[in-house]
């Protein structure tokens, strides 16, 4: 009797142990639940064309974007939380022509959004947008004079609204009656022309400065953005960006637009293509022509601008 009762026990307590031993070990495997998610990717995109005893003409050619992209998500049942780090820089090189700046970002975006609601998919939103350039730009092919610099100009996006976001539709729409604007031209010769709208300076008859220009320029006005981002079919996929803004102040009415369209073509991992668009339109940004041919840039007004983009790139996440 003894020796069964025994036996029995024994058998209970390596059953238990086991039970324990195989816990720890799910324990230790699993990952810690969180509510983050990070995205780090590196894009390397380029284009060249070599012309030998080409009957037709043309020009050896090349040309790279790279670009870098760091985003931090959170979001739990109430809280959202998006944050984006975006740099790019691209330079073309052609014969018997200087290098030339072809694309120069730097980008950082941050959305809060709070909802009281589990179920809804509107958020009470406050956005963040700052954005500059890394080098100096020029309206080739006079690189004498910078038209821009490195913050300047810059520009600082600060509101409060309502965003609507649907992670099913991978589409966010964010609207803000109370935006403010800041534009910061730290150049001051820039400053002085009254260059991306503002003040410029004062001179006498006799061209003397009076007063410097200023630095900055603050605005408050309507915001609105959209992104869309969805797969067209398979292995390319379509994101759509764009932001509206009017100034309460300043001709209320006259939109600035920034409007990008982009389409990704995953060939393999590491291996993509790239077809874009991106329009602009500044009321504050003049377009500047040398209607001298005297190596001065006389500013006309604003215009409509446009880059155009096909690429095929690297691809690497980290």
């Amino acid at each position: 009797m003894r020796l069964k009762l025994f036996l029995i026990f024994t058998v209970i307590y390596i059953l238990n142990t086991k039970a324990a031993i195989l816990k720890d070990t799910l324990d230790i495997n699993q990952e810690p639940l969180t509510h983050w998610k990070e995205t780090n990717n590196f894009r390397l995109i380029f284009t060249q064309n070599s012309f030998v005893n080409w009957s037709a003409g043309g020009n050896n050619s090349i040309s790279g974007i790279a670009k870098i992209n760091i985003k931090r998500d959170y979001k739990n049942n109430h809280t959202v939380w998006q944050s984006e780090l975006k740099g790019n820089y691209g330079l073309n090189k052609e014969d018997r022509r200087e290098l030339r700046k072809t694309e120069d970002l730097i980008e950082l975006n941050s959305t809060f959004g709070y909802r009281n609601n589990i179920k809804s998919k509107w958020y009470s939103s406050a956005k963040f947008n700052f954005k500059t350039q890394f080098a100096n730009g020029y309206k080739y092919p006079n690189t004498d004079k910078p038209i821009s610099k490195f913050f300047s100009p810059a520009y600082n996006f600060l509101g409060v609204g309502s965003e609507y976001f649907s992670k099913e539709d991978e589409l966010k729409i964010y609207l803000s009656p109370v935006t403010n604007k800041m534009t910061f031209v730290c150049n001051q010769l820039l400053a002085n022309e009254g260059a991306f709208g503002v003040t410029p300076a004062i001179y006498d008859d006799a061209g003397n400065l009076v007063i410097e220009g200023e630095n900055l320029k603050v605005e408050v006005g309507t915001f609105i953005a959209s992104e869309w981002r969805t797969e067209v079919m398979e292995n390319i996929k379509m994101n759509n960006k764009l932001i509206l803004y009017s100034d309460y102040l300043n001709k209320y009415g006259n939109v600035d637009v920034n409007w990008e369209l982009n389409f990704d073509l995953t060939i393999n991992k590491h291996v993509t293509a790239n077809v874009g668009t991106h329009i602009l339109y500044d009321d504050d940004v003049k377009h500047k022509e040398d209607i001298n041919n005297d190596g001065e840039l006389v500013a006309l007004g604003p215009k409509i601008q446009l880059k155009q983009l096909l690429g095929v790139g690297l691809f690497y996440e980290f």
